[in-house]
């Protein structure tokens, strides 16, 4: 049988992001890609122009489809918008055993707000604990601590330990905000174990959905079997593959997203 990976997120009406971004990485990455849309969004390479949460009894009733049939090796959960869409899946995956990657989505490439300020503490009291790895970029990061973005690796790494002491098995610190010519990812563990993963900043304003893109990569590779650090190691190198063909694909006139299948197809 196929690996299953499930995405919980919100559907990017231009295809880049979300949900459509998730089922893509899963896909290419070897794995059967199952989805539960948390909200529709009017969006494209430039704006999020309208966004609508589906409501919540359909939200659980889809959750409760997948993990009644299939065979869900691992849960990626996106975009969520609200508090008490915040409780409702959280509710309908508690009795879920597998690897839950928690990818804390707050502003849109664009700039837009997808998380209402009202659900952060909502997200830290009832999600975060449920995560096996939170995938916080820096400012994502500094939100859930009530703080300042990180400067430096030492403070990434102590804002990493400070999500783990939260309730997060491990937390994945993105430093695609970060500065300087090489941009570090940092996974940091309750057991005080810290990975380092390294890429060169590619220059490139087609980096629509790297995020969501980066978590559901993570997904297919538990979903697969593979340990943790595996899982974000094979991640990482498919997402830089990913943002280096980005701009041969040409899609929009604002932030483009990153090619999910240049093993397959080059730009």
């Amino acid at each position: 049988m196929a690996p299953i990976a499930l995405t919980i997120a919100g559907s990017d009406s231009g295809g880049g992001a979300g949900i459509q971004a998730d089922l893509k990485a899963m896909s290419a990455l070897g794995v059967y890609g199952a989805s539960v849309i948390t909200a529709v969004t009017a969006q494209n390479t430039r704006a999020v122009t309208a966004v609508h949460g589906i409501p919540l009894d359909i939200i659980a009733a889809q959750i409760d489809a997948v993990l009644t049939d299939l065979d869900v090796g691992a849960i990626k959960i996106g975009m969520l918008a609200t508090p008490e869409i915040i409780h409702s899946v959280a509710d309908r995956i508690a009795g879920f055993s597998g690897p839950v990657v928690l990818d804390p989505v707050m502003i849109a490439k664009s700039g837009d707000a997808l998380l209402a300020e009202e659900a952060v503490q909502t997200m830290r009291d009832v999600l975060l604990p449920r995560a096996t790895v939170l995938t916080p970029n820096l400012p994502e990061a500094a939100c859930l601590l009530g703080g300042a973005p990180a400067d430096t690796l030492d403070e990434m790494i102590a804002q990493g330990h400070d999500l783990c002491e939260m309730g997060a098995d491990a937390v994945l610190m993105k430093g695609g905000h970060g500065k300087g010519d090489i941009c570090h990812d940092l996974l940091v563990t309750t057991e005080g174990v810290t990975s380092e993963f390294t890429a060169p900043r590619q220059q490139t304003h087609n980096t629509h959905g790297t995020g969501c893109t980066l978590s559901s990569s993570i997904a297919a590779g538990l979903a697969k079997g593979l340990s943790l650090t595996d899982a974000v190691a094979q991640a990482h190198g498919y997402l830089q593959g990913a943002i280096t063909q980005a701009d041969g694909l040409n899609i929009g006139q604002g932030h483009g997203p990153v090619h999910h299948f240049h093993r397959v197809w080059s730009a």
